[in-house]
């Protein structure tokens, strides 16, 4: 039996996908990876969108299941966007690649949270309900973790507390537990 999802965690929606394709590894974002069109709107200069995919396939032991997970995070370039008519100068896109680095790691810390946490678990006749609360659980405290984000940096103007952010996401990237 095999189940598939996906959690989008820089944005409170859940939704379905069926594909593995595309699906990346942690690393720097560019400019280049923010192809979405500006919401002029919004009063916002930049939004970075991530999800998280997950599939498993079950596999009945004695009294117990086994849970081959794949967990997968995507950045969607063609839903993330920089408005760079906003943007003055060299050093101001700088501020706001980091700050939205920091919406990508988190991104990244909540993937790695789940792998970690999915290889723990033993898993009953009631796998699904299993695995869907630790879904939900996990990609709860990322979402609060994303809103504190940016009430702290005030969406990265507050230069002192993204400095704060800054190092406090070296420290756990550098010691972050294998998946």
């Amino acid at each position: 039996m095999k189940f598939r999802f996906a959690k989008l965690i820089c944005v409170a929606i859940l939704w379905l996908s069926f594909s593995d394709a595309g699906a990346q590894p942690y690393r720097q974002l560019t400019i280049d990876d923010f192809q979405g069109v500006p919401n002029s709107n919004a009063g916002t200069i930049a939004y970075t969108n991530c999800s998280i995919e997950y599939s498993y396939t079950a596999k009945r032991e004695k009294n117990y299941y086994i849970l081959d997970f794949s967990i997968l995070l995507k950045l969607n370039s063609d839903q993330s966007w920089v408005n760079k008519g906003r943007i003055a100068t060299a050093e101001m896109m700088a501020e706001i690649l980091k700050h939205e680095q920091g919406h990508y790691i988190i991104a990244y810390m909540e993937q790695q949270e789940l792998l970690r946490t999915v290889s723990k678990t033993v898993f009953y006749a009631d796998y699904q309900y299993q695995a869907d609360n630790i879904f939900n659980r996990i990609d709860a405290k990322y979402k609060q973790l994303n809103l504190d984000y940016d009430a702290d940096t005030q969406n990265s103007t507050n230069r002192e507390q993204q400095r704060s952010w800054d190092a406090y996401f070296q420290k756990r990237l550098t010691y972050m537990p294998p998946g």
